[in-house]
């Protein structure tokens, strides 16, 4: 949120001089107010009216507990008493706030301001007295439509206008892997328009928390990289979560979260009605139907049932009565996304596989592949199964890379006399 914005000049007798706060007196107040400013602006004017060498560049610190963001501008001309004006508009934001999204704002009202100055002398020829007047109005109007609606369009003069919208700022998507399955959390269908990418649309039918990257990309007959960055793209908005394969082959395990989702009812009645499997005469899309012949101590125990060592498919052969009318994949599912499930993950590591892939590595001059790295096609040829026994790639993403089931990765790990398998 902006605690205050404000509009500064180079005066001519008195030098750095703020003209238009908002709030009145957070910047600077008068000898008889009791006021106490944001910032001590003495301190930092030369940060904000600074050297025309330093003009036209984005400076932002740090003062007093608060960020100042700012865009000084220096405009050489004859017309101006000392052949050039210098001018600011800041914006003070608190020291934590995250300021990506500021710095468009500032970047857009420098270059309009500049050019509405260099145009008709906007700024230089308002004679309104401090906090008076069309710019100390629009520090006004500024300041409050962007803390309140994160945008705003406010009327300059009969041929401008300032548009200006805050877009929130998201952290970096999490590692993308040809094995990771992504599952929509919002309604993709309902979002689509006629400007989404081609590949996007050709791949959304086919994100339903079943296939992997690289298998949506195969039935869509869309390019992988390609695919691959349509998802990112989904994943930075939120719009997807990642998950693991399914298989009954597979292990879970309840994490520390378990204990509040067994004494948690409601989340209890939500699993119920997620893994309910609906009756054949009832719309698939029924979010009522519920497992009427599971409480929610029993929907508790199944998933404590669940442990290190035991597969999905012996986990359903012991609860099987339970379990007939559950959904076992969105039983699975919701543990993982409330986060009190968690995969077990089968790892490869074999001495003798990453000699010979160190070898052959540095036969060829190929770089050394860790994880999430990449190595050439022909490398990767090459090296085999081997490249992936170094205890970094689970099953799941062997198996992906080699379009290979399980069974097969198995029988073929048998060549390795010294390979482990670990569970983690």
């Amino acid at each position: 949120m902006i605690k205050a914005v404000f509009f500064a000049i180079f005066d001519n007798d008195e030098g750095p001089k703020v003209l238009h706060q908002v709030p009145t007196e957070s910047i600077t107040a008068g000898p008889s107010s009791t006021t106490q400013p944001l910032i001590h602006f003495p301190s930092v004017s030369s940060f904000l009216i600074p050297r025309p060498n330093f003009c036209s560049n984005l400076i932002s610190f740090t003062h007093n507990g608060y960020r100042l963001l700012s865009y000084p501008i220096c405009i050489s001309s004859s017309t101006y008493a000392r052949n050039a004006y210098l001018f600011n508009f800041a914006f003070v934001l608190d020291e934590e706030t995250p300021f990506a999204s500021y710095t468009t704002v500032i970047l857009k009202l420098a270059s309009l301001m500049r050019t509405l100055e260099e145009q008709s002398r906007f700024l230089s020829k308002d004679t309104s007295p401090p906090n008076r007047g069309k710019i100390y109005a629009l520090c006004e109007v500024l300041m409050e439509d962007l803390n309140n609606y994160c945008e705003t369009q406010i009327p300059i003069d009969e041929f401008n206008t300032l548009n200006i919208k805050l877009f929130p700022t998201y952290p970096p998507p999490p590692p993308l892997l040809p094995h990771h399955v992504p599952l929509s959390t919002v309604r993709l269908a309902d979002l689509v328009d006629d400007n989404w990418d081609l590949t996007m649309l050709r791949i959304l039918p086919y994100i339903d928390g079943v296939n992997g990257v690289k298998q949506i990309s195969l039935r869509a007959d869309a390019d992988y990289n390609l695919t691959r960055k349509a998802v990112q793209h989904l994943l930075y908005y939120g719009c997807l979560l990642l998950l693991d394969i399914f298989q009954y082959g597979a292990i879970y395990a309840p994490t520390a979260e378990i204990a509040q989702f067994v004494e948690n009812p409601e989340a209890q009645a939500e699993c119920a009605r997620y893994v309910a499997i609906p009756p054949e005469q009832q719309d698939s899309k029924d979010t009522t139907v519920q497992v009427k012949s599971l409480s929610g101590t029993r929907i508790a125990e199944l998933y404590l049932a669940l442990r290190q060592g035991l597969t999905v498919k012996t986990w359903y052969l012991e609860h099987q009565s339970d379990l007939s009318d559950v959904d076992v994949r969105r039983f699975v599912t919701f543990g993982v996304i409330k986060g009190f499930l968690y995969r077990v993950h089968k790892y490869a590591i074999s001495p003798s596989a990453l000699k010979h892939t160190k070898a052959a590595s540095k036969k060829q001059g190929w770089p050394a592949k860790g994880k999430g790295g990449t190595i050439s096609d022909a490398a990767a040829g090459e090296l085999g199964l081997a490249q992936y026994l170094d205890g970094t790639h689970c099953f799941d993403e062997i198996c992906t890379e080699l379009m290979i089931s399980e069974k097969d990765l198995i029988r073929k790990l048998k060549d390795w006399p010294d390979v482990q398998i670990i569970h983690r």
